[in-house]
């Protein structure tokens, strides 16, 4: 996709190294990641509800009419136009960023803070990589400081979650931006995520984080930025691709499928690839025809599984998750055959490779597909 950055977005802002140059806090940096990413695999599927109300999403697109205002995770929001200089914070999440790309927002954004390194979608990595970064850098919590949001001057920051606006953390919060006259938006799915008194609703649908939710944040941006028929058309088309699988894999066999991430060892306390299971991670399984491993544990089963119950698992399918370019996922799978030869999936030597399609982002249905492969090859 063409970088259509406006030649002001290229001015770098007033601080240190820049976004992508942070090797010496690689580790940490990694293990934050992991977090977040364990934090949004977990628990069961629904409908999100962030006090933007799920049923105006839902409704037929049309144009947007402004001023458009709505709650959003307990604050008022307002805007009189689609916003035009758009700063995405990291949240060691790539979902919001991909948001914009499907949805042709590139232009809107004045600086991103988000990046992943490798995708189930192949042109995505690129995509992300070409939003403008303005000389963006992390503060000890891997986010943006609050000195260098309010001096990009942006109209809009986004964040995945409430603890993106945590002074604690460093960050601005909304009251400090909206009186610099700056909206923020947070993913409605995670406004219980970081945020001291949620609401019950809000974690309701913090704990029911689905496909679904994914769906409704593409229809909240369509809404925000007038563009409601691309939003309903490009998730029609991830519906669709879903539901050609399901209808395809429908009355096998469930086999029981491994979404492990070696390069995320850091989370478990025995040094063991990183498990994933629950909430969106399990439905994509299952729209692939397969059965976690370990559905049904709890969301800390990454940080307290033991070697003896990995090994006694049963494995049919193994997808090696990764989340950097370096990564090796064929020689990771190798890894994995030799020391647990007692699975099935090392004796058949079935497995794939999946990135950012098993976590909550618009790449759902890019990991559905691949899984599938795998899973049922036959059908």
């Amino acid at each position: 996709m063409s970088d259509r950055r406006r030649p002001s977005d290229r001015e770098p802002l007033p601080n240190r190294q820049p976004l992508l140059d942070r090797k010496p806090r690689r580790r940490a940096a990694l293990s934050a990641l992991a977090a977040l990413a364990l934090a949004g695999a977990a628990a069961c599927s629904g409908s999100s509800a962030g006090d933007e109300p799920t049923a105006q999403a839902a409704t037929a697109p049309g144009k947007t009419s402004y001023p458009l205002a709505f709650r959003n995770c307990g604050q008022k929001v307002t805007f009189t136009r689609p916003p035009q200089r758009v700063l995405i914070l990291n949240g060691t999440s790539v979902a919001e960023s991909e948001s914009f790309v499907l949805l042709g927002l590139q232009k809107h954004v004045l600086a991103n803070a988000q990046s992943y390194g490798v995708s189930d979608d192949p042109s995505m990595v690129a995509a992300v990589k070409a939003l403008p970064t303005r000389g963006l850098t992390m503060n000890k919590n891997f986010d943006v400081p609050a000195e260098q949001v309010l001096a990009a001057k942006p109209d809009l920051v986004v964040s995945t979650w409430s603890g993106g606006f945590d002074a604690k953390r460093g960050h601005a919060t909304r009251e400090q931006l909206a009186a610099a006259g700056i909206t923020t938006l947070v993913n409605p799915v995670n406004c219980a995520y970081g945020k001291p008194g949620a609401s019950e609703a809000e974690k309701r649908a913090y704990e029911r984080i689905s496909i679904e939710s994914s769906h409704e944040f593409l229809a909240l941006l369509g809404r925000v930025f007038d563009v409601q028929h691309k939003a309903a058309a490009v998730s029609a088309d991830l519906r669709r691709r879903v539901g050609a699988v399901r209808a395809r894999v429908a009355g096998r066999p469930a086999r029981k499928v491994l979404i492990v991430y070696p390069g995320m060892s850091m989370m478990n306390a025995a040094g063991l690839p990183a498990v994933m299971t629950g909430r969106i991670t399990d439905e994509v399984i299952a729209a692939a025809g397969g059965v976690n491993a370990f559905a049904g544990r709890s969301r800390d089963v990454t940080s307290t599984l033991t070697k003896e119950q990995l090994a006694t698992a049963r494995v049919d399918v193994v997808a090696v998750g990764a989340f950097t370019p370096s990564e090796d996922p064929a020689a990771q799978a190798r890894t994995l055959f030799a020391e647990y030869p007692q699975w099935q999936a090392s004796k058949t030597r079935t497995y794939t490779a999946i990135a950012d399609g098993a976590f909550l982002g618009p790449l759902n249905a890019w990991a559905v597909e691949k899984l599938a492969k795998v899973v049922h090859p036959d059908g």
